[in-house]
C-alpha cells in the first residue's frame, strides 16, 4: 500500500494508475495532483440526462458541468486521455430508487448497465484549494458539507435544495479567499454566503450532512461555497432506478491545469453589513467605485452648513448593500419644520423617500411607509400622485404608529412581537425629524416641533436588539433620525448643533447637501448593484439564470428630471414648502429645482448608467 506522502507532487496520470491498482491508504482526493481540476462524476440512464444537463445549467454553481459523456462512453477525451470512468474515482456509490445501496471500488461488474448510462462530469471545490492556500489562507478543514433551506431551480424530476462547502476564514483574510476563488467558475467560484450559517437554514455547523465538524479559530468567519453534493442529493430525490456517484471527497482526476484567476469587473470586496446576524455581502470593485462616487456628487454642501464634517465615506455603499439583500423594506421621512403653517411639512425628504420606495418595488421587494398619524391624508395624496405620475408602480402600504405600551415598537416591528419573526429587514429614515438627547425633536432654528412629531425613532431604537433588521438614516443637517451616529460632529460643527442633534444612531448613515439627493443616490445605488454580476451571483446563491441582467425591468424605477419636476409641482400644489425658505416654489431647501436639483439628478444617473 502506498500513503499519502508524495502523492500531491504526482501528475494526474500517475495518481489514475496507482488508483487503479487499489494501492492506496486514504479516504479522499483533496489536495492530490495539485494544480489540477477534479470533477465530481454522476452517472444516470441515458433517459433523464437531457433533464439532468438542464438541472445542471439552471444550478452553476454548485453543478459546473465540464463535460457530458454519449451512453455507454467510459472516456472523456476532453478532461483526459486514458480515462476509464469505471475505475478512476477512490470510491463510489451506488444508488437505488433514491436510496444508497452500496459502496463501491470499481464500477466493473455494471459495464452492462453502464451502456444505457450517461456520465456528467462536474468541477469541485478541491481544485480551487491551492488558490486559497497561495493567498496566504489557511485551509483548516478538508471539507464539511451542509444542506442548506435555499432551494435549487427545479427541472422536471430533478429538486433539491443547496449544498454548501464551509470553511473557516480569519476576518482579515476574506477580501482574498474572495478574490482567489471568484475566477475559478469550474471548481464553483467565489463564495455564496459569507456570515451566519442560520441565515442559509444551516442550524448546527457541529452536525455536518458530509465530513466531520471543523472548529472555528477565534476571528474565524464561517464562508460557504457551492457544493457538487447538491448533485447527489438531486439524485436521491430524483428516486431514479439506478444511478451512481464518486463517494464525497473521492473525485475524478483531470489533466487540466486549474488556470488563473480571472475576473470582470475588478477584484471582489467584501463589506460587513450586519453584525447581528453576522452577515457580509460581496461587490466588484468597479460597481463599488462607482457607489463611493456617487456619495461624494452628494456630498457637496450648497447651503454652506458644514456636513463635511459630518461625512463617512463609504456608508451609501455599505446601506445599499444592505438594502439590496433585503426582503421588506420600512421607510419614514416627514420633517414638520413650518410649525405654523398647514401642513408643516417640508419639501425635502418625500421626493427623496419615493425615489428609494420606487426602485424597492421594481427590485420585487416589500415596501411600506410609517408617518405621522396627523399626515396620513397628506401622504396619502402624495403616494397617489406618485402612482399617476409613474414613480410608483403601485401604492405602498402607509402605516402610523403610536406609543401604547413598553412593547409597542416590537409589537409593530415583529410578528406577534417574537424578535425571531422580525416583518421588516431593514428600516429607512430620509429627513424625518429626530429626537435629541433631551427628547424634544428641533427645527434647524431650535424650535421644538415634539408637538408635531410621533415617536417614530421608537421603532430604530428597538431595532437595535432585534435580530435581522439594519437600519439607515439619510440627512443633511445632523437633526435627522439615523443622525445620531455622527452626532459629536453635528455638535461641534453645525449650527445649534449641541441643541438639535439627533441622538438615535442608525446602522449606516448618509449624509448628503439635500436628504433627496441621499435618496436619488440610494437608488441609483441599488441600480448599480442589480447590474453588478459578482454581486448579483451572490444574492442568488450562484443558483439560476440572471436573464434580468441584460433586461433590466428596474431601469425605469430610477429617478429622473421630468418625474421629480412633476413630483415637487405636485408637492406645492400640496402645499408643501420649501425647507429653508417656506416658500410655495420650484424650489427645495431654497435651492431652485432647475440648474441645482435637475444637475444632481442628471450628474447621479449619468455615473450610475456610464
Amino acid at each position: 500500500m502506498l500513503l499519502t506522502g508524495g502523492l500531491k507532487s504526482l501528475l494526474p496520470h500517475v495518481l489514475r494508475r496507482i488508483i487503479r491498482c487499489n494501492r492506496l491508504s486514504i479516504s479522499n482526493t483533496s489536495g492530490m495532483a495539485e494544480g489540477y481540476k477534479q470533477a465530481n462524476i454522476v452517472i444516470l440512464h441515458k433517459s433523464l440526462a437531457d433533464d439532468f444537463e438542464k438541472f445542471c445549467r439552471a444550478n452553476d454553481g454548485p453543478l459546473p458541468l465540464l463535460y457530458r459523456s454519449q451512453p455507454g462512453d467510459w472516456k472523456c477525451p476532453s478532461l483526459r486521455s486514458d480515462s476509464d470512468i469505471r475505475t478512476d474515482c477512490l470510491q463510489y456509490r451506488k444508488y437505488e430508487h433514491g436510496a444508497c445501496t452500496g459502496s463501491l471500488k470499481s464500477l466493473k461488474e455494471y459495464s452492462e448497465q453502464l451502456k444505457d448510462m450517461v456520465t456528467f462530469y462536474l468541477g469541485c471545490s478541491f481544485s480551487s484549494e491551492k488558490a486559497i492556500q497561495k493567498a496566504g489562507i489557511p485551509i483548516r478543514n478538508i471539507e464539511q458539507k451542509c444542506n442548506t433551506s435555499v432551494p435549487c431551480n427545479s427541472i422536471s424530476m430533478f429538486h433539491c435544495n443547496l449544498v454548501v462547502t464551509m470553511r473557516p476564514i480569519p476576518e482579515s483574510k476574506l477580501g482574498a479567499a474572495v478574490s482567489a476563488t471568484s475566477g475559478l467558475k469550474e471548481a464553483h467560484g467565489a463564495p455564496i454566503h459569507i456570515g451566519d450559517p442560520g441565515l442559509l437554514g444551516i442550524q448546527d455547523l457541529s452536525k455536518p450532512d458530509y465530513g466531520d465538524p471543523v472548529h472555528l479559530h477565534p476571528g474565524d468567519i464561517p464562508v460557504f461555497w457551492a457544493s457538487g453534493v447538491t448533485g447527489v442529493e438531486a439524485i436521491i430525490n430524483s428516486r431514479a432506478p439506478l444511478a451512481f456517484t464518486n463517494s464525497p471527497d473521492c473525485t475524478f482526476d483531470t489533466d487540466l491545469e486549474r488556470g488563473t484567476v480571472s475576473s470582470s469587473g475588478g477584484a471582489p470586496q467584501v463589506y460587513c453589513i450586519s453584525r447581528d446576524p453576522l452577515h457580509f455581502s460581496i461587490v466588484s470593485a468597479e460597481a463599488a467605485q462607482k457607489i463611493n462616487t456617487l456619495e461624494t456628487l452628494i456630498g457637496v454642501d450648497p447651503g454652506e452648513r458644514g456636513i463635511g464634517h459630518l461625512r463617512r465615506q463609504g456608508e451609501l455603499l455599505a446601506a445599499s448593500l444592505a438594502l439590496s439583500r433585503a426582503g421588506s423594506v420600512l421607510v419614514t421621512t416627514g420633517f414638520p419644520t413650518h410649525y405654523s403653517h398647514q401642513p408643516p411639512e417640508e419639501n425635502d425628504g418625500p421626493p427623496g423617500a419615493l425615489a428609494i420606495a420606487a426602485m424597492l418595488q421594481a427590485l420585487q421587494k416589500r415596501v411600506a411607509m410609517v408617518t405621522d398619524r396627523r399626515a396620513m391624508e397628506l401622504n396619502t395624496k402624495i403616494i397617489e400622485e406618485a402612482v399617476q405620475l409613474g414613480i410608483l408602480k403601485k401604492p405602498i402600504p402607509l402605516l402610523s404608529y403610536q406609543r401604547e405600551n413598553a412593547n409597542s415598537a416590537l409589537m409593530f416591528l415583529c410578528e406577534n412581537g417574537n424578535p425571531a419573526r422580525p416583518r421588516f429587514d431593514h428600516l429607512v429614515a430620509i429627513e424625518r425629524a429626530g429626537m435629541a438627547a433631551d427628547g424634544n425633536y428641533y427645527n434647524a432654528r431650535k424650535v421644538n416641533i415634539k408637538h408635531l412629531v410621533d415617536p417614530i425613532d421608537e421603532l430604530f431604537l428597538a431595532a437595535q436588539s432585534i435580530p435581522g433588521i439594519t437600519t439607515t438614516g439619510v440627512g443633511d443637517g445632523g437633526n435627522e433620525l439615523g443622525m445620531g451616529k455622527v452626532k459629536d460632529a453635528v455638535k461641534k460643527h453645525i449650527k445649534n448643533g449641541d441643541v438639535i442633534a439627533c441622538d438615535v444612531e442608525a446602522d449606516f448613515t448618509v449624509v448628503a447637501g439635500v436628504s433627496n439627493w441621499g435618496g436619488y443616490a440610494i437608488a441609483c445605488a441599488l441600480h448599480v448593484l442589480r447590474c453588478c454580476a459578482t454581486h448579483e451571483r451572490y444574492l442568488r446563491r450562484a443558483l439560476g439564470c440572471p436573464h434580468a441582467l441584460s433586461q433590466r425591468p428596474w431601469l425605469p424605477a430610477l429617478p429622473s428630471v421630468p418625474k421629480e419636476e412633476k413630483l415637487l409641482k405636485a408637492l406645492v400644489q400640496l402645499g408643501v414648502r420649501s425647507g429653508k425658505t417656506a416658500s410655495l416654489e420650484m424650489e427645495v431647501d431654497g435651492l431652485p429645482f432647475h440648474s441645482t436639483h435637475s444637475l444632481m439628478i442628471e450628474k447621479l444617473l449619468q455615473e450610475a448608467q456610464h
